[in-house]
This record gives C-alpha cells, structure tokens and sequence, in this order.
C-alpha cells in the first residue's frame, strides 16, 4: 500500500477498509464498530430510518455515541422526485451540521452532493461501474471513486476487479475496490494492484455487531460463489441474493406489467419504489429473528471466503495484522 494514500486522508481512519452501506443491514451497532476498530463505518439512512426505526438525527447521534472515530454516509440520488431530493438534501444538512465528513454517493449525478459537501470542507467518493460513471463523476469534481466490480453484493457491476481499476485509472483519484474481497489474501492483493482502499459488505453481515438473522449469517458461510444470483425482483435492477427454492419460487424477473413500467421515462422510479416496498417485508425478516428460507438474502461472491461469524474487530485485525496474509 502506498505511503501516499488519499482515501486515508480523506476519511480520517486507521485502516484502508470500509463497512459499505448496506439496505437493510446497515444497524447502527455495525457502523459504530467498524469505524471504533479503524475502519469506516458508513450510514444508509433509509436503512437507518425505514428499516431501524430511527429518525435520522437521532440514530446519527446514537452511532456517534458508540464510537468517538470517523464514520460516513451514502446517499441515494438518482429518483428524480423533488420530493426524495428535499429529504436526501435535509440528512446531508444535518450530517455536515454532525460533522460527517466523508460521503459515498450512488445512481445518480452527485453535483449538488458535491457542492454542498466541499462547502463544508467535506469529500464525496462516487458509485461506478463503468467508465461511463466515473465521467459524470468525475466532471462534477468528486473526491475518489468506489469502483463495484462483477463480484459485489447489492447493485453488483459487470467489471471483474482487474479490469476495473486499469478502466478507471485514468482518472487520476483514488479509487476503492468494492466487491469480492472473500479474505486477507484478496485484501492485500486489490492494495498491491491499486486500490487505494476496499470496501466490505457481506463479510460484515456475517459479524457478531450485525442484527441480521442467525439463518442470514449462516446462509452466507454455507454459500458458494456460484449460489449468487442476480435478482430484478427487489429493486427492478440486478441485485446480488443468495439462490433458494424461494428465490427460484418468486422468479428473478418482474413480471410484463412491472418491466413495462420499469422501461416507462415517467414510471420507473415509482415502480422501483413500489418494488423495494414490496421486498421490504422480507428485508425485516432477515433482521429479525426469522429462521427459516423464505426470504431473500443479499450477499455478493465473496461468500466464497466466509467461514465464521466474528466480532468486527477480529474481522479488521484479520484482514490488516502483518503476517495474517494466506499463501
């Protein structure tokens, strides 16, 4: 890892790690101990509110409570409705106001994220995919980028890791890897290749400090790389899950009357919404104790790797002591 590392700069943590934003797994206890352990806990507010049960200010402040070190927040911003943009405008407000400092932006064109953050001395890293992103990105002046590559949970890409990082290093930022980081070994590794840091997403589910389930947790350590699938049913784009009879029981596509209108300029982001609402019911069950199937478990590929439910700070120790590195 170079000495001259801006993702450290720009967060104010000890280790190249982030626990990813997460919906609807990003519990408060989660992000407080990864950034307590020297890594970079992020908040989701949807997650945080919708999910949680917290109003945004309150369960920010609770966080801030459990840790005295630096944690993030994501934004959503691609919907186009005023009425979305007002609320994600309010908790970037308040989160400036609370001294967050460090923002991961997704779907969307983050220019007023951007603005308002710089403002306050704040730094915006981007979602990307693609080069195509990193241009929109990048031309509004964010800070790093969160490259999500092919083996990523939630809104995986369609990059595998190498690739990813040769595409986007033109664009001379820091960039983090985001997805498939299974061990130690696939963490040094994407540092030696690059990246300036990664990003963890399932590997933190399957931790002692995340409220998921048991059969959640346990569902990640019993998968394979090849049990993950793409599913449109949860947000009408592909969305990483663990494969069931239940999943394969609800098809991994909308139905005619819901691609029509995801396909529709003016009705997509409502049926998006209505999607995500819809699987709502069954995100909570993952949360809350449910030990059977019926439920769709986000996860990416780097299940592979995870073998154990651990205390977040043996998850960082493992992955960033000297000499933990597997041949």
């Amino acid at each position: 890892m170079s000495t001259d590392n801006s993702f450290l700069k720009h967060s104010g943590v000890k280790h190249p790690i982030i626990c990813g934003p997460m919906y609807p797994c990003s519990n408060p206890e989660l992000i407080a101990a990864a950034s307590e352990a020297g890594a970079l806990g992020i908040i989701q507010p949807i997650s945080l509110t919708y999910v949680h049960g917290y109003s945004f200010i309150e369960g920010l402040r609770y966080i801030q409570s459990l840790t005295t070190k630096p944690v993030g927040m994501n934004l959503l911003i691609e919907s186009s409705s005023r009425k979305y943009r007002s609320k994600m405008e309010g908790w970037l407000n308040t989160a400036l106001e609370e001294g967050v400092r460090f923002f991961i932006t997704s779907m969307g064109k983050p220019d007023w994220v951007v603005k308002l953050a710089h403002n306050a001395g704040a730094f915006v890293y981007h979602d990307v995919t693609a080069p195509k992103w990193a241009n929109i990105a990048t031309d509004v002046g964010v800070d790093g980028l969160i490259a999500v590559n092919n083996k990523a949970g939630g809104h995986a890409g369609s990059i595998d890791k190498e690739q990813l990082l040769i595409d986007l290093k033109d664009f001379k930022l820091p960039i983090v890897c985001a997805g498939g980081i299974a061990d130690e070994k696939d963490y040094h590794d994407a540092l030696k290749q690059g990246y300036q840091a990664v990003q963890m997403g399932t590997r933190f589910i399957a931790s002692d400090e995340c409220s998921a389930s048991v059969a959640y947790k346990q569902a990640i350590i019993n998968a394979q790389a090849s049990d993950i699938v793409l599913s449109e049913r949860i947000t009408g784009v592909p969305v990483s899950i663990i494969n069931s009879a239940y999943v394969m029981s609800k098809g991994l596509l909308p139905n005619k009357i819901e691609k029509m209108l995801l396909n529709h300029p003016k009705f997509k982001h409502f049926m998006r919404t209505l999607l995500a609402l819809k699987s709502l019911r069954s995100l909570k069950r993952s949360l809350n104790g449910a030990q059977d199937n019926n439920d769709y478990w986000q996860a990416g590929k780097s299940v592979e790797g995870i073998d154990s439910i651990l205390p977040v700070q043996s998850i960082i120790d493992l992955y960033t002591k000297p000499g933990n590195v597997k041949d």
